[in-house]
This record gives structure tokens, sequence and C-alpha cells, in this order.
């Protein structure tokens, strides 16, 4: 089986490389980014998408929102035009729902399957093969494509049919944004009243606030490392396609809207490629103190 991969930034390059590591023979593309080292690594480089489409079984798409999926699948000398009948497309962004839904339409009535699979975890999850992987579509695709996404990821859950993957995956970001917040102001008020972030940390990591969350980003705020694992650009981008499906079905979600205003602020003082952990910068702002050991 034949994988072609397209998107490969700070994501989708040790998802590729993970899948080379595995066997897998995959045929590569991205319009920006340089791919010398996959080719190094024994993938074949594909001249466009088209190309990438036309070589493959199977073909991933890794890319930053709606539109540039939509461009890569749908647009001139896209995915649509090279891809054979029966083959599947896996587009593993973090997109729109129903952006999700339109390409897997038009997919669809070209005889191809598709899947929408997004991923949670970051870089460090990307590179170690650990992502949380959330899949909308059909039992059948799913179960031809699981053992290649197991290779991304430790937890690979189908959710439902083409488009609830997104879904799940704004959920996911709404849950992790306002944990990071909640996080955020918790040990800003703790340092403001002289107590070390470190020893509040030891002590409540343990029980009922503890968090996968808290447990990856504390570590970051505490030595002032914001190198992006997941940039505030992105949850940006994430938390304003929940807000805008929020509206389309009527669901008030005004915690999401609170921290994305919180996030545009952060762009807005330069922050925008800093990893999310650096929410707590609005807190340390307001409170006039640092959260550092």
């Amino acid at each position: 089986m034949i994988v072609g991969f397209i998107g490969l930034g700070i994501m989708g390059r040790p998802m590729a490389k993970n899948l080379i590591s595995a066997g897998y023979k995959l045929v590569v593309y991205d319009k920006f980014a340089k791919i010398d080292d996959l080719v190094t690594l024994g993938a074949e480089k594909g001249t466009s998408n088209k190309d990438v489409a036309s070589r493959s079984d199977v073909i991933i798409t890794m890319l930053p929102n709606s539109p540039h999926v939509k461009e890569a699948i749908l647009g001139s000398g896209g995915v649509i035009e090279g891809v054979k009948s029966g083959a599947i497309v896996v587009d593993m962004s973090s997109i729109a729902p129903a952006a999700s839904q339109e390409v897997g339409a038009a997919l669809k009535a070209k005889g191809v399957n598709f899947l929408d699979a997004p991923v949670s975890g970051g870089e460090p999850k990307a590179i170690d093969g650990s992502l949380a992987i959330m899949v909308g579509g059909d039992q059948k695709t799913f179960d031809t494509v699981k053992p290649i996404l197991e290779k991304m990821g430790s937890s690979v859950v189908l959710v439902g049919d083409v488009g609830a993957g997104n879904v799940t995956k704004l959920a996911n970001q709404i849950v992790v944004a306002l944990n990071i917040a909640a996080v955020s102001e918790a040990f800003t008020l703790a340092t403001k009243a002289g107590v070390k972030p470190q020893a509040v940390f030891d002590a409540i990591k343990g029980g009922l606030a503890g968090s996968t969350v808290m447990n990856a980003k504390i570590p970051m705020i505490l030595d002032g490392n914001f190198k992006p694992g997941f940039r505030i650009e992105l949850h940006i981008k994430d938390l304003q396609n929940a807000l805008d499906t929020a509206h389309n079905l009527g669901v008030p979600i005004p915690l999401t809207a609170e921290v994305m205003e919180t996030l545009q602020g952060l762009k807005n003082d330069g922050f925008a490629a800093n990893d999310h952990s650096a929410i707590v910068r609005h807190y340390e702002k307001l409170a006039k103190v640092e959260v550092r050991k």
C-alpha cells in the first residue's frame, strides 16, 4: 500500500517519518516546506497534490485550516483530479466540520472514500507517535486505514460519520484552552500570594485538579519556555471554528468566547507564534507578576 502525504509542517513531518519508520512507502508533497530529509529517509517526492494522489492508495493531508484543505483536495491541480476510484483520502487537519463534509461529498461523487481524522497532542506526541486521533467516516474505511493511523497515534477512535472527527476535535480544543486558562489563573494567584508555583504544582497535581494539560504546560510555564508545540495562532483558528459551529447550531459557548479574546490579545501583543501555554502571559500582565521557578 502506497501512502501519499501532503502537508509536512510541524505536525505532518514527524507523522510522515513515523510511517516511513514503520515500513510504509510514501509519496510526499508540500507547497512550501522542504522535504529533502524525508526523501533521504526513503520517501518519493511528489510534484503536486494531483501527482501524489495519482500515485497513492491512501492520501493523508495535514494542513492549517479549511481553505487550505479545500484547495489541496478540491482545487486546481488538487487531489480530486488525480485520485483513483476506490482510494481513501484521510484529512488529519483540524478544520470546520462543515468543510470536512463538503470535501467528503465531493470525493464520494468520484468513488473515493473519505475520513476526517484530526489529532491532539501537539508536536511532542507527533514525534513519538502517541497522538490521539479522532475519526469521522464509515466503519469499513476506518478499518482499512486504522493500522496506518496506529503508527502515528496511541489512541485511534471512530466517533461517527464524516465531520464527527472535527466536532470531537473542537470539543477537545475547548477543553484544552479552558484548562490552560484555569491553570494560568490559579498559578498567577498563588505566585502573587507568595506561594512558590512549583510547590503548588507538586501539591495539587495528584488530586482532582490534576490533568494532562497541567502536567504538560506548568513545567513549560515555570521555565518561561514558550517554544511552540501548538501555536497560539492555531488555537485561535480552532476556537474560531468552534464558535462558528456553535453559532450555527444555536449552542452558546461563553467561556470559549472569553478565552478567544485572551488569545486575540496575546496575538496583538506579538505572541501569536508562542505555545498556547503563553496564555499565562495574559494573567501575568494583569497581576504584574511572573509565574516562574
